[in-house]
């Protein structure tokens, strides 16, 4: 049974920065994309894409809001998945997901269905 979990999340102060962790067991994910994912406080909040990256990792995407601050990497090896965030801003507040695509050898991210995800880390951003 593959499983996905996330760590890293904490409560920081605006400007400050977090490295997220994904482990993923029970699968190798050296050919599956890997996504960032989250979902704010705010009522009425669908979950959205933060950072996605290629299972090849020649292609990433950034959310617009999140470019410039965070960075999405990878570690086959580890079967880890990571996300940096510079400079954190009370809008980062979230509950941050982290997903493995479910189909080997093709892109997978926001908008796409289907795929592993973990339980959650909270991150929060206070002014």
């Amino acid at each position: 049974q593959v499983q996905v979990v996330e760590s890293g999340g904490a409560s920081v102060q605006a400007g400050e920065f977090l490295r997220l962790s994904c482990t993923v067991v029970g699968l190798d994910v050296t050919d599956f994309s890997l996504g960032w994912f989250r979902r704010s406080p705010v009522p009425g909040s669908g979950r959205e894409g933060v950072a996605c990256i290629m299972y090849d990792d020649l292609y990433t995407y950034y959310k617009d809001s999140v470019k410039g601050r965070f960075t999405i990497s990878r570690d086959n090896a580890k079967n880890t998945l990571y996300l940096q965030m510079n400079d954190l801003k009370p809008e980062d507040t979230a509950m941050y997901y982290c997903a493995v695509g479910p189909t080997p050898r093709e892109w997978f991210c926001a908008g796409h269905s289907g795929g592993t995800w973990g339980q959650g880390t909270q991150v929060t951003v206070s002014s």
